[in-house]
């Protein structure tokens, strides 16, 4: 079973602990897209992923696609659920995740809440901003 699978199913057994243990203890986390969310260390993991299933206690993760090259194991994940204040939570992206003595050593990742509605148009126009004529 590759570490993608694993992350998944301690993912959906709402258990932070074994989740956390697949991480090694100088773990580097990286978000690019969201520098300033970067940490190091299995003990964060550990109390994010408490935090997570504390707010989205049904919690369930799906591992869309995985590629694996070297020690580097790509994986698309879609994460869905139910906030406890019953607003619903989705999150889909890709973890790209480096495998160092059976646990991750590092991961980079793009994971995004997923957006219910806008059209390319508008997040065109939120995003580039291009001047009027072409808009």
């Amino acid at each position: 079973m590759g570490m993608h699978e694993r992350l998944v199913a301690a993912q959906n057994a709402h258990d932070p602990e074994a989740f956390a243990a697949l991480f090694a203890d100088d773990y580097v986390s990286e978000q690019p897209a969201h520098p300033a969310r970067a940490f190091t260390g299995r003990a964060p993991v550990l109390e994010n992923w408490t935090a997570v299933f504390a707010g989205v206690p049904d919690f369930r993760a799906e591992l869309v696609a995985v590629a694996v090259a070297g020690d580097d194991e790509w994986g698309e994940v879609s994460w869905s659920g139910t906030h406890v204040d019953g607003s619903p939570f989705a999150m889909r992206g890709v973890i790209v995740a480096t495998v160092r003595d059976d646990l991750v050593a590092a991961a980079r990742l793009f994971v995004e809440p997923v957006e219910a509605h806008g059209d390319i148009a508008e997040a065109v126009e939120e995003l580039y901003r291009p001047p009027t004529e072409y808009a």
